[in-house]
């Protein structure tokens, strides 16, 4: 079965981002299928140039270990400049990806992936003009979750972005849901047919004995009797509610044992960069965003790991990935998120759960994990127990195959060398 992804935010093992459709294709080719992505040239995550993307002609990458062809099609260069920018970059990207796409032969379906939801239009259009399959895969429920935090206003805008929402569910021949929390939305908005293909990771990824030496020499605090790390990974933006942590940072600068890491990049890093520099935070370290394939050796480094997202009623149905990597890496969670992941976390017993937007609580759930340590060990531990027996990627990656065959009822068809047909 050739498999055809659309997907801006692509971004493959050795770069910044989250790699969720990289490791499922690459587990996608080892069962058999054959897998063709188209990319922007662009990092979703910084803006940049992606480390894969020599200019912004398409071209393409085969991966040695899997063969999983990447092709880049144009985007506009102004992600992080403004929303309207925003807006241009998606549609840059909406329309040269449907050319890209109509020169990929022997397609049986097109995988579209929101956000942006624009993509799914190229999905769609594409899926039709090749009488191919068309999965539609909703990673965030986009316009809700851009009304919720103020990023889309425009009455007009949002009016629009809810038809072709509609359009899209109603459209697809299978929608894909990542989180157990979207099931109700979008079978309410029109969705046919549902399927739960949950975020998760790869264990073999990470090693959870691992102390991260080299990660702790960097921060000058390689000792683990020394300091207790406590490191945030991902995004930078205004949905991640950073300014939060860093008024914990606050709370906690008197004590000598906690050091926060800010990992990642996005468009709040200059102002909580910024921000931390007039609060005097000495405990406080800002890291660039690293490739998936160094992720493990910076979880290793660390005591604890904090997911956060700003207290929305609408974040409650989320999964966020990194809070399955973090379990990946048997690190303990500090969940500062309420709704179905606080459900994953309480159930694997592998974190604490300070109220989401309240920085002493916050504080209070890190002192707790740092006086006992052995305890909060057995938290990582438990995690990485429970994602291995729950969400472990080549499981889903199975689920997922299924799915495939299902609608399209073309069987695998036995390792391919994943370059175009």
């Amino acid at each position: 079965m050739h498999i055809l992804i659309i997907h801006q935010a692509f971004a493959a093992l050795d770069e910044a981002g989250g790699t969720r459709h990289h490791e499922l294709a690459r587990f996608l080719v080892q069962k058999g299928h054959q897998v063709t992505v188209i990319a922007s040239p662009i990092s979703y995550l910084t803006g940049a140039s992606s480390k894969n993307a020599h200019s912004s002609e398409k071209h393409t990458e085969n991966t040695p270990a899997a063969s999983v062809t990447i092709l880049r099609a144009y985007t506009y260069n102004a992600l992080h400049r403004s929303f309207v920018h925003r807006v241009f970059a998606f549609l840059s990207f909406m329309f040269s990806s449907f050319f890209v796409g109509l020169g990929v032969k022997n397609v049986d379906v097109i995988w579209g992936t929101s956000p942006p939801i624009f993509q799914g239009l190229t999905a769609w259009a594409l899926a039709r003009i090749k009488r191919s399959k068309f999965l539609f895969e909703v990673r965030d429920l986009w316009p809700d979750f851009a009304v919720a935090v103020g990023v889309l206003k425009n009455p007009t805008l949002i009016k629009m972005s809810l038809w072709l929402e509609g359009f899209l569910y109603r459209h697809a021949d299978q929608i894909m849901v990542n989180s157990p929390g979207y099931m109700e939305h979008v079978k309410n908005r029109g969705a046919k047919s549902v399927e739960l293909i949950p975020n998760g990771a790869d264990p073999d990824m990470f090693n959870p004995l691992d102390r991260g030496t080299a990660f702790r020499e960097a921060l000058q605090v390689n000792s683990p009797e020394d300091k207790f790390v406590v490191l945030y990974a991902g995004a930078h933006g205004i949905s991640n509610d950073l300014g939060v942590v860093l008024e914990c940072a606050e709370i906690l600068s008197q004590n000598p044992v906690i050091h926060f890491v800010f990992l990642g990049d996005g468009k709040e890093k200059t102002n909580l960069q910024a921000r931390a520099a007039e609060m005097g935070l000495k405990n406080v370290t800002f890291l660039p965003s690293v490739p998936k394939n160094e992720m493990s050796a910076a979880l290793a480094g660390s005591d604890a790991c904090i997911a956060i997202l700003k207290p929305l009623d609408e974040y409650k149905t989320t999964y966020p990935n990194k809070v399955f990597d973090y379990m990946a890496a048997g690190r303990p969670i500090v969940l500062a998120i309420e709704g179905v992941v606080r459900e994953v976390v309480e159930m694997a017993d592998c974190g604490v759960f300070p109220r989401p937007g309240d920085a002493q609580d916050m504080a209070n759930a890190i002192q707790f994990l740092e006086a006992g340590r052995a305890h909060a060990v057995a938290m990582g531990r438990n995690g990485r127990l429970y994602l291995e027996e729950n969400f472990s990627r080549e499981n889903l990656a199975g689920k997922l195959s299924d799915v495939f065959e299902a609608i399209t009822h073309v069987p695998p068809t036995g390792p391919v060398s994943g370059k175009q047909s």
